[in-house]
């Protein structure tokens, strides 16, 4: 939803996801936009990325993956799942930032899209939230590191997608806002002037009204 936005406000886009139907569907032929499919923990896919970029003004770190579901307790956590979760939503996260950085342009934003797992100790959400927790301190580091960038972990709040899902399988989520309502905080991030730091998409609604 947040590429969609950036289309209509005239960005450049190179988008990816795992399903390459599913991302041509929704991005192949469209004029300004490079869709490329693969995963983000392959170096190949960050490194092509990267190169069809050109300069970059905007990255975001969105990939990531829940673990098993039902989500288990840590006691029975499966740990070869555990280094998996990390890998993608910790690990893979950083390296797509090492790749961009020297063609990252002046003031350009880093966005990584975390959750309120990462500091509410949900029991069940130990291996994603765990990870979370690491992204959040990762980017937290990166801002110190880089004072010439914006860099930002934002909690986009509940959402009504599979990953949410298959976080309460067999449960009803239609009650969860669509994940449309978290855009318009995260173009204030993209846009906006604020300072590096952790915001939640919600409060950020208006801050310019």
């Amino acid at each position: 939803m947040l590429a969609r936005e950036l289309f209509r406000r005239n960005w450049r886009l190179v988008v990816d996801a795992r399903g390459a139907d599913a991302l041509e569907a929704a991005w192949g032929g469209v004029p300004g936009v490079v869709a490329i499919s693969g995963d983000v923990a392959d170096p190949d896919h960050r490194r092509a990325l990267v190169d069809a970029g050109g300069e970059i003004d905007l990255l975001v770190n969105n990939a990531s993956v829940l673990g098993p579901s039902p989500q288990p307790a840590l006691a029975d956590y499966p740990l070869d799942e555990l280094r998996r979760v990390f890998e993608i939503n910790v690990v893979a996260p950083l390296a797509l930032v090492q790749e961009a950085l020297p063609h990252l342009a002046g003031g350009a934003r880093i966005v990584d899209v975390t959750s309120d797992a990462a500091v509410e100790p949900y029991e069940g959400w130990g291996g994603y939230g765990s990870s979370k927790a690491a992204l959040e301190q990762l980017t937290a580091i990166l801002a110190a590191e880089h004072p010439d960038l914006r860099v930002y972990s934002v909690d986009p709040g509940d959402m009504r997608t599979q990953m949410h899902q298959e976080a309460f399988p067999g449960e009803d989520i239609s009650d969860r806002p669509p994940p449309e309502d978290s855009v318009p905080g995260l173009i204030e991030l993209v846009e906006g002037d604020l300072p590096s730091g952790r915001y939640r998409a919600h409060d950020l609604v208006g801050a310019r009204t």
